[in-house]
């Protein structure tokens, strides 16, 4: 299967949180880690995020430096990467962020079992990918994002989207940036939740680099034993 090189980037907690129990955004990291975050989406082909992140963040996914944008310009890109969506009941607004904000390609996946109706009125702001019946089945929708010229893939979560994208194999780095503050919660979102691994079934990681940055450390982590 042919398939973008995938990197989830996420900050999260001391505790491992990356929200707050009501699903709402907490300042974790400062202005070094957005800034290095924003080099990053500069240098995908696309980002991704899931329905629950649009639906509680309404995110625009844009590029925020202007040399950046200008230099994506320069090489005959849009100013933003492409911004995907996967959202199997095709939910997203048509107010949201990632149609009013910034140029470049936007992207919905959404499963067969999608409202029509839906599917329709989101034709006009987005391209369109369905795949799967019920839920989106991410590995098809990976090949297809592929054969768009996407190569290299940035998930920005959630904690959902980390874990189907985690247990069917389909990342190959994850970078973390851990804050110096404690969110707590027992439904507060982790950086992965969906159904979790079984006993000695576990992802094995291995740590590429960590280092301080401002009050956090910044894991960069490698994937070394794909979940099937």
């Amino acid at each position: 299967m042919k398939r973008p090189f995938t990197f989830i980037n996420s900050a999260m907690s001391a505790d491992g949180k990356i929200s707050t129990w009501q699903r709402k955004q907490v300042r974790i990291s400062g202005y070094i880690d957005f800034d290095r975050m924003d080099e990053l989406r500069a240098t995908s082909d696309a980002v991704m995020v899931g329905i629950g992140t649009v639906l509680a963040d309404d995110p625009s996914l844009t590029v925020k430096s202007s040399q950046r944008k200008s230099e994506r310009k320069a090489k005959g890109f849009n100013e933003n990467p492409m911004r995907v969506v996967i959202d199997s009941k095709a939910r997203i607004s048509l107010k949201a962020d990632i149609f009013k904000k910034g140029e470049g390609e936007r992207v919905v996946v959404v499963s067969s079992s999608a409202p029509p109706d839906n599917i329709k009125a989101l034709s006009k702001k987005a391209r369109i990918i369905v795949s799967g019946d019920t839920t989106v089945d991410l590995p098809n929708a990976m090949e297809q994002l592929y054969k768009l010229g996407v190569k290299r893939l940035m998930v920005e979560g959630g904690a959902t989207l980390n874990w189907a994208m985690l247990s069917s194999g389909l990342v190959d780095e994850i970078y973390t940036f851990v804050g110096n503050v404690i969110i707590g919660g027992q439904k507060a979102p982790t950086l992965v939740d969906g159904q979790g691994f079984i006993e000695h079934s576990t992802l094995p990681l291995e740590l590429i680099s960590a280092g301080k940055i401002e009050e956090g450390v910044l894991l960069k982590w490698k994937v070394i034993n794909h979940y099937k």
